[in-house]
């Protein structure tokens, strides 16, 4: 009797690989079979003990960026953690470890002030640059550990003042871990949260935190013998220095391989001018490598890397007020010379914005209820702006007080950046540009509704 096979089913597990095939065979007396076939090559012990580390689906559940982010991560965690026995040990000798003189009532005090220091660091930390944290993560994941390094230094230092002084810097240097701790706890999370692709955000810290007790542990391992043989002042800060080196140069290529996908001013100064001058769209891969870690703040600059002007985005009205430029002051009330408000607000009443600029300093009060693309097209005619204000020539730049050569040159700008978006907003989204995420406004903005009153 003959047969022949009418089903045949692939199961596959969340990184694509096959584990079953399921093939259903009828013969003539109408009964069937199922035969399970299994893949011939299984997974190495070593690839099983690794995929308890990484997030499930790997790599289609994360970026590409992903895994040499976590490589370079995994690194300057744990030579962290070697540096980081050292000094420890450092704080134990200055607390009065080993001195029969040292009292522990002392040393607890101390430990109590640290804290205490620290919490309200924290506090105070969290409220003033709470709102730039998300936009410049791969900053402040670097400055978190830059300020860990010098907390560290400081430790090794401690036991060489006397005692009051190292009071003050061991509790500078608690000051210093509880900063690292805000700028490392949300730059992580806003980088876990591009990581993820198919919404396993929770997964993948789960996994995080368990490559970090690893390396943490074998950290631990590794600096237990390297204390038992480092003991002279000039062997610990020679191991030291070395092992902060291997750990901010780790830091910086590992935040240096993260290709964000959401325009933050730096980002967008990258895209943006490129896209004005000549129409080109760089994807997130290529402005990784372009941009800066560190950057001066509000800074415009064009495709040469120029500096060009300054813009702050979410400014108060009574900011572009004092940049238009006031006669004179009176109590809650400003007299301005050349130009009125209803100009401005009938020129942007359109757009979620509202922009004025002063010489190449410019300033963006945003709307209620304006969208993201909004603030990227405030800072692409900030950019047009004051590219132009630079290219014209000295006699034909336009004066602050020529308010309708000013105006003129908003209106200009700004029909020329609504086509722009118009014609290349799909095109930067096809290139991987996430258009739905805010990272414009590094600190909490102002929002204006526009009324007009009948006299």
């Amino acid at each position: 009797m003959s047969s022949s096979i009418i089903f045949e089913l692939v199961e596959r597990d969340e990184a694509g690989n096959v584990t079953s095939t399921y093939i259903e065979s009828a013969s003539a007396d109408s009964k069937s079979r199922v035969d399970i076939v299994l893949p011939t090559e299984s997974k190495s012990r070593v690839q099983q003990l690794i995929d308890v580390f990484l997030p499930a689906g790997y790599p289609h559940s994360v970026t590409e960026d992903y895994i040499q982010y976590q490589i370079y991560d995994s690194l300057q965690a744990f030579s962290s953690s070697i540096a980081g026995m050292l000094s420890s040990r450092a704080v134990l000798e200055g607390v009065g470890v080993g001195d029969a003189s040292a009292s522990p009532t002392a040393a607890l005090l101390l430990s109590v002030l640290q804290e205490s220091m620290g919490r309200i660091a924290t506090i105070l930390f969290a409220h003033k640059l709470g709102t730039s944290l998300e936009p410049e993560c791969k900053m402040y994941r670097l400055a978190a550990d830059v300020l860990n390094d010098t907390a560290m230094v400081l430790d090794c230092l401690s036991p060489a003042f006397p005692k009051v002084a190292r009071v003050m810097i061991l509790s500078f240097s608690s000051i210093l871990r509880s900063l690292c701790g805000v700028c490392a706890g949300s730059s992580k999370a806003s980088l876990s949260a591009h990581f993820a692709k198919r919404g396993n955000l929770g997964e993948l810290n789960a996994k995080d935190s368990s490559q970090e007790t690893v390396i943490s542990l074998l950290g631990m391992i590794a600096g237990s013998i390297v204390v038992s043989f480092v003991s002279t002042p000039l062997a610990t800060w020679s191991t030291l220095l070395a092992l902060l080196s291997i750990h901010l140069a780790t830091n910086y290529a590992a935040v240096k391989a993260v290709s964000m996908r959401c325009l933050n001013r730096q980002r967008a100064n990258i895209v943006l001018s490129n896209l004005l001058q000549s129409g080109h769209i760089f994807s997130p891969t290529e402005v990784s490598q372009k941009e800066r870690i560190f950057e001066h703040d509000g800074v415009l600059r064009w495709t040469d890397d120029s500096i060009i002007g300054h813009c702050s985005v979410g400014m108060s009205m009574t900011a572009l007020l004092n940049s238009v430029g006031a006669a004179r002051k009176r109590a809650n009330s400003l007299d301005l010379e050349a130009t009125k408000v209803a100009d401005l607000m009938h020129l942007y009443k359109d757009q979620g914005y509202v922009l004025w600029i002063s010489q190449t300093d410019a300033v963006v009060v945003l709307k209620q209820g304006c969208a993201v693309m909004d603030q990227l097209q405030a800072w692409a005619q900030a950019l047009l702006l004051a590219q132009r204000a630079r290219t014209k020539p000295p006699g034909q730049k336009v004066e602050e007080n020529a308010s309708s050569g000013l105006l003129d040159e908003l209106r200009l700008t700004l029909n020329g950046v609504d086509k722009l978006f118009e014609k290349h907003e799909e095109g930067l989204r096809n290139a991987g540009w996430d258009l739905d995420v805010a990272a414009l406004e590094v600190r909490s903005g102002n929002r204006i509704e526009v009324g007009v009153r009948q006299r």
